[in-house]
């Protein structure tokens, strides 16, 4: 499966370059993926909660294993519930 990627520039210091280019050898990956590497890694110490609060997020819509025509009902369902009490509120 290919992944998406978006083509970016971003001006980097020189000691940034050469410790990027230093742990992109160390891992044997690009200088690309190691990037991607340590950002993650980064992210995950830094943004903790976060990350918890999407993986509970992720874990609560696949256990509700909706499939297209389920999630749509579910759209039309709560759609009619929301006209049907804006009307009440406007009568």
């Amino acid at each position: 499966m290919a992944t998406a990627t978006i083509k970016t520039t971003y001006s980097l210091d020189l000691e940034t370059v050469r410790q990027l280019e230093e742990l992109a050898r160390h891992w044997s990956l690009s200088k690309s993926a190691a990037l991607r590497r340590a950002i993650g890694q980064a992210a995950s110490t830094a943004l903790p909660q976060v990350n918890k609060e999407l993986e509970a997020l992720d874990n609560l819509q696949r256990s509700l294993a909706l499939d297209m025509k389920k999630a749509r009902a579910w759209e039309d369902q709560v759609r009619r519930e929301r006209h049907a009490a804006a009307a009440r509120n406007h009568s």
